[in-house]
């Protein structure tokens, strides 16, 4: 920030001096030109007169050349005095004859001694020094009986505006240097609280609300902010606080009747017949899993890092027992959910994450599903190759793809399927908008990611990328892994 103020208030600060500076030079500029052609005007009517009176009285040659000599010294350039004929009456130098031929073409002593105006002016360059030439008549007579032509080298005015620019560019750095010295020091004064917010906001994320700003210096709305940033930070660790009690008295809650329900369970299997055990053994483990996604739940809620650390999870595993949970479903209503695993080890996830993803995920297919299509399950890993993940590494992921043959999602609902509560226009009813917003939160929680795009058969692709654990992650937290072909329903 004090490197936007300090380049905000220099860009003004130069703005300004190039307003002021290049008319100021251009002014002077064009003033010393017309001054050097005035006095030039000046001097050749001098010498006009006073070359009419010797004219006119037949004085000497003499005394006419020593006054263009006079006149010559006084200007630093060169007079000449030229006849009607167009030979040269009186000269403050020497002259070679092809000058002295070559003076009634001028353009200037042309006219002058055409009789057309009393004043005429022409810039040249002579020997690379830039002249000014002037041209006046003598006398009044029409044609005259003479003409002046003064000669003045304009390189010491060219000289004058060179200073005059260089002098300004001077004055406009110095002044640059000095608004530089205000604004900095203005800028550090101004960004400094904004500074202490920033670093304030960082640990805000970080999690550290116990830290108020103290900002007294700076802008009174600086101030403001900074007392409002405190009593926001208060607010929130009161929220927080707030959230992670209901967390942990709802979390004891919870488990009590589940505990309950489990071991009501338990001692219900002596007295199941031998045919309905299988039964009493799904209702076992999905009271097993309905805990687990309790405590996933809750650690989300919580969102602290130690309630919410991801595990090495058996990703086949876990992928082939959904696959067989949601099969007979499948079947009643005419659908065909193919499994296929391509050997992924494990992945990184939540406690329960996985199952989570993959119920939520198979119920949408199975809900957009028509009878006779299927529904294809695959576990596959991801080589992200050139693609950096989000830790800034190229570690090898693995993706869970529920894909199915349903009417899809145009790109613009698929951007959206992930807010809550937003259901596509025309879906099927039972849904609560929730089932996508939660797949993402906790692949995302996880380390991963979801994305839906369009399947391969005009359908829709869900998937949700998650990383493998490196090679000191430790085995997977499902078990042993054991061949598992592809298997079909």
């Amino acid at each position: 920030m004090t490197r936007r103020l300090l380049l905000g208030n220099l860009s003004i600060a130069v703005l300004v001096l190039l307003c002021l500076e290049i008319p100021l030079a251009f002014v002077y500029s064009r003033a010393e030109k017309e001054r050097t052609v005035t006095a030039t005007h000046d001097e050749a009517d001098s010498v006009s007169a006073f070359a009419e009176l010797s004219l006119t009285a037949g004085r000497e040659e003499r005394e006419l050349a020593h006054r263009l000599v006079e006149c010559a010294q006084r200007i630093g350039g060169q007079v000449v005095v030229v006849g009607r004929s167009g030979a040269v009456i009186a000269s403050s130098h020497r002259m070679s004859a092809g000058q002295t031929g070559g003076l009634p073409a001028l353009p200037e002593v042309a006219a002058a001694l055409s009789g057309r105006g009393p004043f005429h002016a022409r810039t040249s360059t002579i020997d690379g020094t830039p002249h000014l030439s002037v041209a006046v008549p003598v006398g009044h007579d029409s044609p005259p009986a003479a003409a002046v032509h003064i000669t003045v080298p304009t390189d010491a005015v060219h000289s004058r505006v060179n200073q005059v620019w260089l002098l300004l560019a001077l004055a406009g750095l110095a002044v640059l240097a000095a608004v530089t010295g205000v604004a900095f020091a203005f800028a550090r004064w101004a960004a400094r609280p904004i500074r202490e917010l920033e670093h304030a906001t960082a640990g805000l994320a970080d999690g550290r609300l116990d830290s108020p700003v103290l900002v007294t210096a700076g802008p009174p709305e600086v101030r403001s902010l900074a007392e409002t940033f405190n009593q926001t930070a208060a607010r929130l660790e009161q929220l927080l606080a707030s959230q992670r009690a209901f967390a942990g008295e709802a979390s004891h809650q919870l488990k009590t009747p589940l505990a309950a329900l489990r071991l009501r369970l338990d001692n219900l299997e002596p007295a199941v017949a031998v045919q309905a055990r299988g039964s009493l053994n799904a209702a076992l483990t999905e009271t097993d899993r309905l805990a687990n996604l309790v405590e996933g739940l809750l650690a989300m809620a919580r969102l602290e890092d130690k309630a919410a650390a991801v595990e090495a999870i058996d990703a086949g595993a876990v992928c082939a027992e959904r696959h067989r949970t949601w099969a007979a479903l499948f079947q009643e209503h005419d659908v065909d959910l193919v499994f296929q695993d391509r050997e992924v080890d494990a992945v990184l996830a939540l406690p329960g994450a996985v199952e989570q993803i993959l119920d939520n995920l198979l119920s949408n297919a199975l809900r957009v599903s028509l009878p006779g299509s299927t529904v294809r399950l695959e576990l596959r890993h991801h080589a992200p190759g050139r693609r950096r993940s989000a830790a800034g590494d190229r570690s090898l992921r693995a993706e869970l793809h529920v894909i199915d043959e349903g009417p899809g999602m145009p790109p613009e609902q698929r951007r959206r399927a992930f807010d809550r509560f937003w259901r596509a226009p025309g879906a099927p009813k039972g849904g609560t908008g929730l089932g996508l917003s939660l797949v993402q939160r906790l692949a995302q929680l996880s380390g991963g990611e979801a994305v839906l795009r369009e399947g391969p058969m005009g359908g829709l692709d869900a998937f949700v990328r998650l990383p493998c654990p490196g090679p000191a992650s430790g085995r997977p937290s499902a078990g042993h892994r054991s061949q598992r072909p592809a298997s079909r329903v």
